[in-house]
């Protein structure tokens, strides 16, 4: 379950699993990638892939904050070519506090979110992810 604090909204647990052919998915149409954890559905407009955070793409770590290391561009690519290699189911967990989904997503049967930690494109934030 998640809960907020403030402004900020914390996994206790994570996201019950799931699979991409449980009755709550959806064929994600025309997936964009726009970085490493971002995905954007017809369905769903902007959303986040859930429990993981990718590196910013330059320009984006805001100030003060701080953002994953990395390389962006090659988290990018690595999530644009799970994308490319079969349909895209989601499930929407939650919408977070800048009005994205939070989303968990499979590209054949394969978890998006545990494929970018398990390739090193991004890492565990946001609660635990439950990865086969």
């Amino acid at each position: 379950s998640a809960s907020a604090f403030g402004a900020v909204w914390f996994w206790d647990g994570g996201p019950p699993a799931a699979k991409p052919d449980d009755p709550d998915t959806f064929a994600c149409t025309t997936p964009y990638i726009h970085d490493g954890d971002n995905i954007r559905c017809s369905e769903t407009g902007r959303g986040r892939l859930a429990g993981i955070d990718a590196p910013e793409m330059p320009g984006a770590c805001r100030p003060g904050r701080s953002c994953t290391p990395g390389d962006p561009i090659a988290s990018r690519d690595h999530l644009r070519g799970l994308v490319a290699a079969g349909d895209v189911r989601c499930r929407r967990i939650e919408t977070d506090h800048y009005g994205r989904a939070i989303l968990q997503c499979w590209s054949e049967s394969v978890d998006l979110a545990c494929a970018q930690v398990k390739a090193g494109h991004a890492v565990e934030r946001y609660g635990r992810l439950k990865c086969p």
